[in-house]
C-alpha cells in the first residue's frame, strides 16, 4: 500500500474522528503516527486491547495478515478513492 495514493482529505477526516474519540488533538495524533508512535492511541485503549495492538505492531506477519482482511482492504479502497 502506498500512502501517497490516499486522499489527504479522507485521512484528515479520519484523524479528526479518532481525535475526538480519544481526546487527543488531530495534529498531535498525526505527528505521532507519522513517527511510528502510538502513545496517544494506546493511552485511550483498555490495557488488554493496547497489549494486543502492541504485539501486532511488533509482528510483521500479523500486520500483513490483518491488512489482507476484507475489512482492511475496504477501508484502504475507501481512503484511497479506488
Amino acid at each position: 500500500m502506498n500512502k501517497n495514493n490516499i486522499d489527504p482529505e479522507k485521512v484528515n477526516g479520519l484523524l479528526e474522528a479518532v481525535s475526538k474519540k480519544i481526546g487527543v488533538p488531530a495534529d498531535k495524533l498525526r505527528k505521532e503516527l507519522e513517527a511510528g508512535k502510538f502513545d496517544s492511541a494506546l493511552s485511550a485503549m483498555n490495557k488488554n486491547d493496547a497489549t494486543k495492538f502492541q504485539q501486532a505492531m511488533n509482528n510483521p506477519k500479523m500486520i500483513e495478515k490483518m491488512m489482507s482482511t476484507p475489512q482492511a482492504q475496504a477501508l484502504y479502497k475507501k481512503l484511497s478513492g479506488k
